[in-house]
Order: C-alpha cells, then sequence, then structure tokens
C-alpha cells in the first residue's frame, strides 16, 4: 500500500500511468487512461467498511419506503462508489414526487429487476400521479346559502349599530 508523502517512481505514456517503487523498481499500480466522464477503481482502494455518511444515507433512503431502502442497499452492493450520487437521487425525488410514489416505482424496479435510479425516475416521469379532486358535497363544508346569510345579518346588525349612534 503507498502511503501520502512516499516517493515514488512514475512511467507513463499515452496509455498508461505506471507507479513503481523507488527501490525496487517493482510495479506497484497500473492506471489506464480513461475516457472522459469514466473512471476505473481498483479494489484495493475501496474502503473495507462502508464510511459512516453512506451509512446514515441507506439509512435515510430505508425511512422513505421498505422498497426504497431495499433499492438503495442494492444499489450500493453493486458498485458503493458511485451508488451515493444515485441513493441522493431517490432521495430528491421522494422530496419532488412524495414517498408513497417514489417507493411504488422502486418496487416495480425491483419486481422487474431493473434496479436504478434512472428506472424509477422515468416511471415517475412517465406515470404521473393522479390529481387530487375536491368532493363537491362533504360534511366540513357548509352550503353557501349559510355564509350569505351570516354576513347579510352582520351587514344589517352594522347598519343598526350606526343608527343607534348619537
Amino acid at each position: 500500500m503507498i502511503r501520502c508523502g512516499t516517493e515514488v517512481r512514475v512511467e507513463w505514456d499515452e496509455r498508461v500511468v505506471r507507479i513503481l517503487d523507488r527501490e525496487t523498481g517493482a510495479l506497484l499500480r497500473e492506471h489506464e487512461r480513461q475516457h472522459l466522464g469514466q473512471y476505473r477503481e481498483h479494489p484495493d482502494d475501496r474502503p473495507r467498511r462502508t464510511p459512516p455518511p453512506t451509512l446514515a444515507l441507506l439509512a435515510r433512503a430505508a425511512t422513505v419506503g421498505a422498497h426504497v431502502g431495499q433499492l438503495a442497499t442494492t444499489l450500493h452492493a453493486g458498485d458503493p462508489l458511485r451508488a451515493v450520487r444515485r441513493i441522493q437521487g431517490l432521495l430528491a425525488l421522494a422530496r419532488k414526487h412524495g414517498a408513497p410514489a417514489v417507493d411504488r416505482a422502486a418496487a416495480v424496479a425491483l419486481d422487474l429487476g431493473s434496479p436504478s435510479y434512472q428506472f424509477v425516475r422515468r416511471y415517475l416521469e412517465r406515470h404521473p400521479p393522479t390529481p387530487l379532486t375536491l368532493r363537491q358535497v362533504d360534511p366540513l363544508i357548509r352550503q353557501l346559502t349559510l355564509y350569505r346569510d351570516l354576513l347579510q345579518g352582520r351587514a344589517a346588525q352594522e347598519g343598526e349599530d350606526d343608527d343607534a349612534t348619537p
């Protein structure tokens, strides 16, 4: 393992960078050039334990819904480095569309064998929630005639008070 501050020999060309041991010249690590936006992670560079901020993120995803938590765990198991951003995306979708809608979309993604953030986002875009409808008759809503009568009664009462004032 190479520690920060350790001096090493480096050889590179247009395709690859090689890190060599300074004393023995042994190859310590080799990095191939990647296309823009892509990367390759060496398995030895991964942390042995899941970092606490990532554990907290997984716990927040589980509070959104059981299926969202399961999807977040599946994403993290597949690609821990990229999964953090995707789990943050799931949480953002829950804030935008509501937790129940995102949990339903995550359940569909898991059932269809396509556990990904992109699937959940596209599903929510193509299946908008049903609009809320107002009920015309409800025990909590009084008839408009009652409000009219109340306002007319108050107006008449104010008119009488104005007449009685000297």
